[in-house]
């Protein structure tokens, strides 16, 4: 299928029903009042969000604030889904104009936005490595809510993408002792690469002031419970979508005083609420993407036109896959 985009058309990829995906064309009106037209460079496939809606897997309660910014349809199906788009400025936007950015924007080749929604990347953020923005504005947000500090021995349960950037900026903190833990030991090179350290979880260390929990699996959360201290706190970051989770709450989960905690970046931490706003916190997300180091989250990119062939194998489990952009052209 040709996915080149014009004047008045784009490309665009649709969740159509459980594991069915299909690039559909649509039309797209000049930029309005106040809006930009932006062609695609690269998208990224959020693996733990968009597996669910692959799936069908958005439970019903939580159709209304699942939805991304700029997604179309409805949940379950069919739905234009994704939020990690990077492109340049064609049209509108004087201050815009001819400028690389980054928008919550799902996978199309080209679309209109008001300028407001999009943030244009700094000098030293390259294209490709500005698709793992929303991913970290996640892990901002989690460090906000967790609030790490120096010296603090801190563990991060599955090295997935936000994980494994969230073990990142904790691993920036003046003295900490950070391990990233999880179940495949491969992710011991990431970590390196990340500046700290790795542990498979029968062999990391206990008695942590913090345990951030992203691996998205019960038997994840369960070690994030055992490596935390007393009256340590352990920050959950999994979103489970329809599936029942055990947590291990009896034992010495109370006679420990551990606190459980929930971290969700669709609203501001309440520490930094009063102060910041949604723009100024993606544009801080994608001022911290400035480290070469970070280019290891990201798999070889994948075009744009084969994503219907190859997005249930990015998405599968096995598959060992971080990041997965998509590039266009």
């Amino acid at each position: 299928m040709a996915v080149s985009a014009s004047a008045d058309t784009a490309s665009a990829l649709w969740y159509r029903g459980p594991g069915q995906v299909e690039i559909r064309r649509e039309a797209i009106a000049p930029p309005g009042t106040g809006e930009i037209r932006v062609k695609t460079l690269y998208t990224a496939i959020s693996r733990g969000t968009e597996s669910l809606v692959l799936g069908g897997r958005i439970p019903v309660g939580e159709f209304q604030r699942m939805r991304a910014p700029f997604m179309a349809g409805d949940f379950p199906f069919p739905v234009k889904y994704g939020y990690a788009a990077v492109g340049r400025v064609e049209d509108g936007g004087d201050a815009l104009r001819d400028k690389t950015v980054f928008a919550l924007y799902p996978h199309q080749t080209a679309f209109n936005i008001p300028a407001s929604a999009a943030v244009a990347l700094p000098e030293d953020v390259p294209p490709h490595r500005a698709v793992l923005a929303a991913n970290m504005e996640t892990a901002l947000n989690g460090m906000w809510d967790a609030a790490p500090g120096p010296a603090d021995r801190i563990a991060i349960v599955g090295a997935g993408v936000v994980g494994s950037l969230v073990a990142y900026l904790c691993g920036r903190i003046a003295g900490t002792d950070v391990t990233l833990v999880d179940i495949n030991s491969s992710r011991a090179e990431l970590a390196g690469k990340l500046g700290v350290s790795f542990a498979e979880p029968g062999n990391a260390k206990a008695d942590c002031d913090l345990v951030v929990h992203a691996s998205g699996s019960p038997d994840g959360l369960r070690t994030a419970l055992e490596l935390a201290g007393d009256e340590a706190t352990v920050l959950e970051m999994s979103w489970y979508g329809d599936a029942a989770v055990t947590a291990m709450l009896g034992g010495p989960f109370h006679s420990r005083r551990l606190r459980l905690v929930s971290s969700q970046v669709g609203h501001i931490a309440p520490s930094h609420r009063p102060r910041w706003t949604h723009g100024r916190r993606l544009a801080a997300a994608i001022a911290l993407l400035d480290d070469p180091r970070l280019d290891a989250l990201l798999a070889p990119a994948v075009a744009f036109g084969d994503l219907p062939e190859r997005l249930p194998g990015i998405l599968d489990a096995g598959s060992g896959i971080l990041c997965q952009p998509i590039i266009y052209s």
